[in-house]
Order: structure tokens, then C-alpha cells, then sequence
């Protein structure tokens, strides 16, 4: 069964730091760009950060741009998405998608979703 998985989200203070994980099961990463999205209550699903396949592609949205960053472990078949200096904005669920063609950061161009982990940044 082709799939990803998310991990690693919690409750964290401002300031604090996750790493979240998105594993892939049933097929290989190697050729997939890979992006992290999030979604809050009420808003539509938004990007956060995106690799390309060959690591000639990175996207970060400006929101998140120097306290977040991407990487890929291909031989683990995983992506990871560092959070570092978290905001309560950064407050919603993270779900991890897989793309093909020309990589480009917007939901609609992902699938494969998992189904998504938590993320609540609050004092």
C-alpha cells in the first residue's frame, strides 16, 4: 500500500522546537519532490516547505523562512521537517505529500497524504 506517514508533532511552547517526519511506505522517495503543509481550524491547507527530488529545489514560505528547514534521508525513505523558534501561529495540523513533473509548492500539485500530525504551539 503506497503511503506516508507523519510523526512528531506535540504541544510546545513559543520559542521551542520539533522535528517532524514524514516515512514513506510501499514505493521509494527517490524520485518524489516531497513538500510539508499545514492546515488550522477554519483555513485552507497552506504551504510550509517543499524539496525537490535531486535537492536542486527548496521552497520555505516566508512565515517560516530561518526557523524551519527541510531534509531528506532517502536511504530511510523520510523527510523531515526541522521547526525551530515556534510561534503560535505555527499552531495546526502538518501533513506531508509527494509530487512529480515541475516542483512547485502548492497542495494541489501533492498526494499521497498522511494523515497529518498535530502541532500546537501555546504558553
Amino acid at each position: 500500500q503506497v503511503q506516508l506517514a507523519e510523526s512528531g508533532g506535540g504541544l510546545v511552547q513559543p520559542g521551542g522546537s520539533l522535528r517532524l517526519t514524514c516515512r514513506a511506505s510501499g514505493f521509494s522517495l527517490d524520485h518524489f519532490h516531497v513538500g510539508w503543509f499545514r492546515q488550522a481550524p477554519g483555513s485552507e491547507r497552506e504551504a510550509v516547505s517543499c524539496t525537490g527530488y535531486n535537492d536542486g529545489y527548496t521552497y520555505y514560505a516566508d512565515s517560516v523562512k530561518g526557523r524551519f528547514t527541510i531534509s531528506r534521508d532517502n536511504a530511510a525513505n523520510t523527510v523531515y521537517l526541522h521547526m525551530n523558534s515556534l510561534k503560535p501561529e505555527d499552531t495546526g495540523v502538518y501533513y506531508c505529500g509527494d509530487a512529480l513533473g515541475q516542483p512547485q509548492c502548492v497542495p494541489s500539485h501533492y498526494g499521497d497524504w498522511g494523515q497529518g500530525t498535530q502541532v500546537t504551539v501555546s504558553s
